[in-house]
């Protein structure tokens, strides 16, 4: 069955634009389009420097590299709108439409949430922001020279038909390396030998909330509970993040682990060592981590919010914005009940007001 956009009779060659693609969750995905590149047709790759290359790569491929500066991706940009004929299809794999207005037909994939949402900038440092910045600004201004856009979920084609004031052809196609076992719900849990009790992969932006996370962990601790987590954050990159959460694991004596950035391999493997995925994004564009942890079979506790939603049934949610609700669901997790609250009667009530030991 062929894809609407991507394949057809009159198909000369598949350019993938994707040159501010080369880690996370982005890298992931784009490998597996490279990958299931068509033997047979032609295809040309406009890639990042630092994005790695599977093996296998069709000979017919064209594979141009480009340096992550300005200059660079502006030529970039220049030299595909030189290079695409009417019969091929571009596919932007970088959230971005392209500068110039494209012969062929062009699809845009959009996965950054940013680009479309308006949530504000301020928890970024001040380089990522003037980044993130300029992209919005390059989305709103050349939104029309796509002939299509492509989301992953329900929740980012409602936010783009917004940015696009309902004047664009949005298409849900939410794909990944891997599709064999996933489903919305865990099958009965399994009794296995586990590293750790919960593990969080992300990296270190703002939205993916690990100061509540960790906050949820020391109330815990302030009730005796030291569930142990991982975490995959990159020590260089989240410098101060890092430094943050090591202070706190150890005055509050945490059984908290930073893995580090892991390998997408390195991250399949520790799935199988964990009791559960935990999950306290504030958004996402899809969560990929969600899907990752219903492949191998995890459980799953997760922001209630729609874009988990989207992709699966948790087994227990909390509102992202509260380590209570964190911690509360991690101890349902656990199978650790929360006390009752001690109510009185109105008579015990009055008891106690008018009871002049209290005022002692």
């Amino acid at each position: 069955m062929n894809t609407p956009g991507l394949t057809g009779e009159k198909l000369q060659r598949l350019f993938v634009h994707a040159t501010n693609i080369h880690q996370g969750g982005g890298q992931a995905l784009l490998l597996s389009i490279i990958e299931s590149l068509p033997r047979s047709g032609s295809a040309v790759l406009i890639l990042d420097i630092r994005m790695p290359l599977p093996r296998g790569i069709p000979e017919s491929t064209q594979i141009h590299r480009i340096s992550p500066t300005i200059l660079q991706r502006i030529k970039a940009e220049k030299w595909l709108a030189e290079h695409t004929g009417t019969e091929d299809t571009v596919l932007c794999f970088g959230n971005l439409p392209p500068l110039f207005k494209l012969s062929g037909h062009t699809v845009v994939f959009v996965q950054n949430r940013y680009l479309v949402d308006n949530i504000k900038l301020s928890g970024f440092p001040l380089k990522a922001r003037l980044r993130l910045a300029a992209e919005r600004f390059w989305f709103s201004q050349r939104k029309e020279h796509a002939d299509e856009f492509v989301v992953q979920t329900p929740t980012m084609k409602t936010l783009l038909e917004t940015v696009t004031a309902g004047k664009a052809q949005i298409h849900i196609f939410p794909f990944m390396a891997e599709v064999k076992d996933y489903a919305r719900s865990v099958p009965k849990k399994v009794q296995k030998k586990i590293d750790y009790d919960f593990l969080y992969v992300a990296s270190g932006e703002p939205h993916k909330n690990h100061q509540r996370l960790i906050e949820a962990w020391r109330l815990l601790a302030e009730e005796g509970l030291f569930p142990s987590l991982c975490l995959t954050l990159n020590e260089a990159r989240f410098a101060p993040l890092c430094r943050e959460l090591s202070t706190i694991r150890q005055l509050y004596k945490l059984k908290v682990t930073n893995a580090g950035e892991l390998s997408h391999n390195d991250i399949n493997m520790l799935y199988a060592k964990v009791g559960a995925l935990i999950y306290p994004s504030t958004f996402e564009s899809l969560g990929l981590p969600l899907i990752e942890a219903r492949h191998a079979g995890l459980p799953v506790l997760a922001s209630e919010l729609d874009f988990v939603r989207d992709v699966l049934d948790p087994e227990q949610t909390f509102d992202p914005q509260s380590e209570t609700s964190i911690a509360r669901a991690v101890k349902r997790f656990l199978g650790q009940t929360e006390q009752a609250l001690p109510l009185l009667d109105a008579s015990a009530f009055i008891k106690l007001i008018v009871d002049p030991r209290r005022r002692l």
